[in-house]
């Protein structure tokens, strides 16, 4: 299969998005407007005239599958003509590692802060068990359906506008060269937490008082002595940064991986947007790729805007451990999602519906609007409100090529026991 884009750059993990607007994609979908967007969207009877009465998930019926519609149903789980992979075990990981969390102390604090009226930590627990029985008793997408309608109801979101419509972005876990000792070739760090973080007085230091503008001047100030591993290209640990993991192949062959471990207490500031303010990218069709491009014609230019982002992550190594989100259970590619956690239920079961880039037979992306049952599992800085959503889509560089690209409107649903 031919690579999309020429690098490993993703989406943002943890902290933001680096698009504004995603160019067109080859879109597969021949689905009737009506299947499309009505019967997805808040039901009429349960919007307002004055928004702010709306609870953030609005009560309702499982949404009806028209019979033309195929991205109704997540064939994903059982595999179809469309659907080449069938990851029916996958699900049920994901659901077990979230029925996992429910079990501990941090949900159990979670739930006692969390303010929708009949979504409680028990509700939710013992839905994802039916759900997980639904699964291992069914042989096809319209047999659990049918069980769903029967058995459960939904939460939907409101989304960003009141009607229901959610943004979708996705994000990946990047394979970088990196080194654990400095040299010449690689010679710009990720850090350690530092100990004393929490003595740091306030405001903390910025990006650029920490690393420098050449991003490498932290051994001269309070990063001294606390670098983890060392990396070619001055982009590469930002983008490690923005993630908040990665994979790392080292200079002596093995593998390992680091994890988020803590950030300076100051707000993400979008790189795609620094472009922009700055007259150096158009407003519209600010992706991944068109970033990555600028730069590679521009290198000077990193040390002029990378240092306006303030915010600066450390790290901790995870030994190969697959990336975890923020209520403590590994990711599952295609089954974890990142909600804004003040307002989306930890750990719960969900469904999300929008279109995705996928890769036809010919090596190209194109848009097909999809059905799938995911756990609300992560979080980030920028992902916040009732209308956003991060889709993690695994490792490596289709995932990563996808999440480049990865920016759509759809929906987002939690499943509940009546």
């Amino acid at each position: 299969m031919k690579k999309i884009f020429n690098t490993t750059i993703s989406l943002p993990f943890f902290f933001t998005i680096f698009f504004l607007e995603m160019p067109a994609i080859k879109n597969k979908d021949s689905i009737s407007p009506e299947c499309q967007i009505t019967k997805w969207d808040l039901p009429v009877a349960l919007k307002t005239e004055t928004p702010k009465n709306l609870p953030v998930l609005v009560q309702r019926l499982p949404v009806g599958c028209c019979e033309s519609d195929a991205s109704c149903l997540d064939n994903r789980i059982y595999g179809n003509e469309q659907e080449k992979i069938a990851d029916k075990k996958a699900l049920i990981k994901s659901i077990d590692q979230s029925l996992k969390y429910l079990k501990t102390g941090r949900a159990t604090a979670a739930y006692q802060r969390y303010k929708i009226p009949g979504i409680t930590k028990d509700r939710v627990y013992r839905s994802l068990q039916r759900f997980r029985q639904l699964l291992l008793s069914t042989n096809s997408a319209l047999e659990l359906q049918a069980a769903i309608e029967k058995e459960f109801i939904y939460y939907q979101s409101i989304g960003k506008d009141s009607q229901g419509t959610v943004l979708f972005t996705a994000y990946y876990e990047p394979l970088y060269l990196a080194s654990r000792k400095p040299t010449k070739e690689f010679k710009y760090p990720v850090y350690r937490l530092p100990p004393n973080l929490r003595s740091w007085s306030r405001p903390h230091p910025t990006r650029l008082e920490l690393e420098g503008a050449d991003g490498l001047q932290g051994a001269k100030g309070k990063l001294r002595g606390l670098e983890l591993f060392w990396f070619r290209d001055r982009f590469e640990p930002y983008i490690v940064q923005i993630q908040g993991s990665g994979r790392l192949k080292l200079t002596d062959g093995t593998i390992t991986t680091i994890g988020y471990a803590g950030n300076t207490a100051y707000n993400y500031k979008s790189l795609g947007r620094t472009l922009v303010e700055a007259g150096k990218l158009p407003e519209n069709g600010v992706t991944m790729p068109t970033i990555f491009e600028y730069f590679q014609k521009y290198p000077q230019d990193l040390n002029v805007y990378l240092p306006r982002n303030n915010s600066f992550v450390f790290f901790r190594e995870t030994y190969g451990r697959t990336a975890q989100g923020s209520v403590g259970v590994p990711l599952t590619p295609e089954r974890s999602i990142a909600t804004d956690k003040s307002l989306m239920p930890p750990g719960a079961l969900a469904l999300i519906r929008a279109p995705f880039p996928f890769v036809n037979k010919k090596g190209e992306l194109e848009n097909r609007t999809v059905s799938r049952f995911v756990l609300d599992q992560d979080t980030g800085g920028a992902i916040k409100g009732a209308g956003r959503v991060d889709y993690y889509l695994g490792t490596g560089d289709v995932a990563g090529d996808r999440a480049g690209v990865t920016v759509s409107d759809g929906q987002l649903f939690y499943l509940l026991l009546k």
